[in-house]
Formats: structure tokens, sequence, C-alpha cells
């Protein structure tokens, strides 16, 4: 790879990094706002995972597919970019999908606002080995995603699971409740854009992230 991860991926993410790379955990929730770089780090890990197993595919999901261009496709596009390895991946806006062309393993993009699209969806080669719930917090809860990883995850060995979402304000929300219920398989991240380089986010948007908070 051209670029040092330790550039590209912020220090607060990196035991999550190593814990992903030892296959200690499934399923992982990663809570932050705007600027905590969780779907940067999410997005890079994907990317990176891909190119190391040949039989990995992955799944991104958002509660409506009509969101999906405009942040996790661009989101994953940027990861390869940042890596330096675009030469190796073709990115498609219609179907929505991007393919590591050198073994043919794709990225596939879904909104659960269509469950047929889910429980139909097969790859050519290899498994769904990464799946990826954007805006967790959007989807009407954990039976429904439930319902989705018992259609994904099979034919595998080893799955990882992200959860990425911004905390709702309310306890009471079904993300909130699930993100402290501990289990074996679950691993719990949370990150703020202080825990980001601040020459990463720029000073404008640390100013206007500080007016916000007070």
């Amino acid at each position: 790879m051209k670029m040092k991860l330790s550039k590209i991926i912020a220090p607060v993410f990196r035991p999550v990094h190593y814990d992903i790379k030892r296959e200690r955990h499934t399923h992982y929730w990663l809570k932050g706002g705007r600027g905590s770089t969780k779907s940067s780090f999410i997005s890079i890990e994907i990317i990176l995972g891909m190119m190391r197993n040949p039989g990995a595919n992955a799944v991104v999901i958002r509660r409506f597919a009509a969101n999906l261009k405009d942040s996790v496709y661009e989101q994953l596009c940027w990861a390869i970019e940042i890596l330096g390895v675009g030469s190796q991946w073709r990115a498609k806006l219609s179907p929505l999908e991007i393919e590591f062309l050198p073994t043919k393993q794709k990225i596939l993009f879904r909104g659960s606002d269509d469950p047929t699209k889910l429980k139909s969806l097969k790859f050519a080669k290899g498994f769904a080995k990464y799946i990826w719930y954007e805006e967790a917090a959007q989807f009407r809860g954990m039976s429904e995603i439930r319902s989705i990883n018992q259609s994904l995850m099979r034919g595998g060995k080893h799955f990882v699971v992200f959860y990425s979402y911004n905390p709702p304000e309310s306890q009471r929300n079904w993300v909130n409740k699930e993100a402290v219920e501990e289990a074996k398989n679950k691993y719990i991240h949370h990150s703020t854009y202080l825990d980001v380089p601040s020459e990463w986010l720029g000073k404008d948007f640390i100013d206007e992230a500080e007016n916000l908070k007070r």
C-alpha cells in the first residue's frame, strides 16, 4: 500500500483495527458524531480486508436506498483513492457497486426499504464477509437487522459487521440500548472529533463544533 495506515486511521481506532485483524469479534458498534471519522475508518477496513482475503465480499446497507450513493458509496471510493489503489478497483453507478478487478470481488449497496433485494443477494465468488449498517439508528430496530444478518451471514468462517451511528439523544432509542448490552462477540467503541488529529478536520470545522457544543 502506498499510504501508511497511521496517516489515515486516527489513533483512537487503532485498537479496533487490531481487534478486527485478529478476528476477536464479529459485531463492531462504532458510535460518534460528525468528524469522528468512524465512517472513514470502516471504509478503509473493508477495502483493506477485501484485498487481503480473496473470498471476501461486502454489503453496505442504509435504511433508504436513495441515500447510498452520496454517502457510503462515495466514502468507499474515497478509501480506495486514499490508499492509492484506484487502478485495481472499478466503481459503477448502475447498478451501484464497486469491484476489485484482480479477483472480481464486489461491494454491493442496498437499502432495507426493499428487503427482497437483500434476501435474494448472491455472490458469484466467496461470501459477504463485511456487512456495514450506516446510520444504524435510522433502522427500525434490532429485529430488522437480525433478519438481514441471517440472510447475509452464510457460507463463511468469520464475518465482520459494522454498525455506525450518531447516538440519539433519547436513551430509550433501541440503538442506544443495544450498544450498552455487552456480548462475547460484540465490540463497542465511541469516538468524537476531539479524538481526531485537528489538522485532519481543519480550524473552521473545530471552531464550528466548539460553538455547537457550547
